[in-house]
């Protein structure tokens, strides 16, 4: 059991990685820019975030879902972070400063701080395990199982970054030179961030 609830969580959570994001997005800039140390340590830095989140999501499932007041603010928290940073980004594209370069080479601390800013992973994992345990595909009755779901959840992150890394890296050839292309991440983030907004904005009105 502690296997399967282990591969649950690993394949979910590497499907649910797959739409953009903030963080996949990128690690698929660093990919295309072929900084595939810097991706490498911010996928690992996005992966150790994610299981404190899932295991939030996990453990205080209840709470969480009887405040809808908390998941509402998840959303909009995740589209605030994926505006400012697709500004950030865009702008940095167009004129760099010394504090975003400095910046876009700490793989690590960059993964940490932008996992932790973005917390979308929480509400994501209450849903997915909820509808989990109703199935029966998991039983998370014992803290063993429940570490063994979790640690799935981060190892299917990781998986799918390093194959987002990887794979951009083989095609960089075609875009390293366009700036444009290196503006291209932060103007899809910017494009979610409104979209979250404007969502989140008309369900409240």
């Amino acid at each position: 059991m502690l296997i399967q609830v282990f591969f649950v969580g690993l394949i979910f959570s590497f499907l649910g990685s797959i739409p953009p994001g903030t963080l996949n997005i990128l690690v698929l800039q660093l990919g295309l820019e072929k900084k595939i140390n810097i991706a490498m340590r911010f996928a690992l830095a996005v992966a150790i975030i994610e299981y404190p989140y899932a295991w939030i999501a996990v453990v205080f499932e209840d709470m969480i879902t009887s405040s809808p007041m908390v998941t509402k603010n998840f959303e909009l928290l995740g589209a605030l972070v994926m505006t400012a940073i697709g500004i950030i980004m865009v702008w940095s594209a167009r004129k760099p400063s010394e504090f975003s370069m400095k910046f876009s080479e700490s793989g690590f601390r960059r993964g940490l701080i932008l996992s932790i800013l973005n917390p979308q992973a929480i509400p994501f994992w209450i849903a997915l395990t909820a509808y989990l345990k109703v199935e029966g595909w998991v039983q998370l009755d014992t803290n063993a199982r429940i570490h063994s779901y979790v640690l799935g959840t981060s190892v299917g992150v990781l998986i799918l970054l390093t194959i987002l890394a990887y794979g951009a890296k083989r095609i960089s050839f075609t875009f390293q030179s366009s700036k444009l292309v290196r503006m291209l991440p932060g103007a899809i983030l910017l494009m979610l961030g409104v979209i979250g907004l404007m969502r989140f904005l008309f369900v409240a009105a």
